[in-house]
């Protein structure tokens, strides 16, 4: 099968959105890291109503859940790159995916961070 690019404006919008809706449900669907980001999202989703946050926190509050499941999703990516590029082990391939797994943790390091300011004063 090969690829052609759709010039059209309109019909080229949709099939990028249709690629990246399908980039997502598989992302959810088949990632342990993701389901569990994914959860976590949904909860604190849920929190947010229960509590009534403001409208900033929820602001700060979608920021988070958001920038965690895109490097979170650009982690996977990453790491499927580097295995089929490099299936056996190799110490520079390993460093790569640490880095990238650096990258999630200090967004998930600042999401939780956001959820402490946001909720700890509600149970304080």
């Amino acid at each position: 099968m090969e690829f052609q690019k759709d010039n059209t404006f309109v019909s080229g919008r949709i099939k990028s959105i249709s690629f990246a809706v399908k980039g997502a449900l598989k992302l959810i669907s088949t990632e342990h890291s993701i389901m569990v980001q994914f959860s976590i999202g949904i909860l604190i989703t849920i929190a947010g109503f229960y509590f009534n946050i403001t409208q900033t926190e929820w602001l700060f509050q979608t920021m988070a859940i958001g920038l965690v499941m895109s490097i979170e999703g650009l982690n996977t990516a990453v790491e499927k790159i580097a295995d089929f590029i490099h299936p056996n082990y190799d110490e520079r391939i390993g460093f790569i995916k640490d880095i990238a797994a650096g990258a999630v943790f200090f967004a998930s390091i600042s999401a939780i961070l956001i959820g402490l300011i946001i909720y700890l004063p509600k149970f304080l």
